[in-house]
């Protein structure tokens, strides 16, 4: 994984040690799976998700519904806001083209809660259905694993959590294959959460993973 030399921006007050917006993520290509880029959600994105969205097994696991490129854009209009803020890193996971454009939307890894002495944040994701079975969805998260660790070690970041419902089994295997270790199980919370949960955690020390099981969505 290789983070472009823009992904980290000048230390401020508030927030601090803020990423820049133009922060990207590679993740190199295997014999079996496609490299990976990691970047800020855009406007231009909106039709895709739109079109993303009309999976119904991408609707269950995801607490946002987009119907239209209006709700879309709200959608991206409040990723932006989270990386102005410095507390909500959401990044579009695409497939680049060999020109060095994008490719198909693939999916979204997520980094929320960070902040100043805060040791534990938590990470969520989801992957289209097209990207599914592909290797997509562990190397992503793991890709934002190792960022979060980096660029928030100067805050203590030393835990990330990730929950998912307990009936989104793929989800699970993918944690576990990151070294999101099962900690607890969290009573169901409905309506947004109409089943129990897991509770996955990584901690700074663990050492990365090898990659094989794709899933569904994480809370993200």
């Amino acid at each position: 994984m290789t983070q472009h030399p823009n992904g980290r921006g000048a230390r401020t007050d508030t927030p601090p040690t803020a990423p820049s917006r133009g922060a990207e993520l590679e993740v190199d290509a295997t014999e079996s799976h496609p490299a990976l880029l990691l970047r800020p959600w855009r406007m231009s994105d909106a039709a895709g998700l739109v079109a993303l969205y009309r999976d119904e097994a991408l609707r269950r696991w995801t607490l946002s519904a987009i119907d239209d490129e209006a709700g879309a854009a709200r959608w991206v209009e409040a990723e932006q806001r989270g990386w102005e803020a410095g507390d909500r890193y959401g990044f579009a996971v695409v497939e680049p083209r060999t020109d060095g454009g994008d490719g198909q939307l693939l999916g979204n890894v997520v980094l929320k809660g960070v902040g100043p002495d805060t040791p534990s944040a938590e990470v969520g994701y989801w992957s289209a259905a097209h990207a599914r079975g592909r290797g997509v969805a562990p190397r992503a998260l793991e890709a934002l694993t190792d960022w979060a660790f980096t660029t928030f070690a100067g805050e203590g970041l030393t835990r990330l959590e990730l929950l998912h419902q307990v009936d989104n089994e793929a989800s699970c295997r993918v944690a576990r294959k990151c070294r999101y270790e099962l900690v607890d199980v969290l009573p169901a919370a409905p309506p947004a959460f109409p089943l129990d949960g897991h509770l996955h955690v990584r901690t700074r020390d663990q050492p990365p993973a090898r990659h094989q099981a794709d899933g569904l969505a994480a809370r993200g």
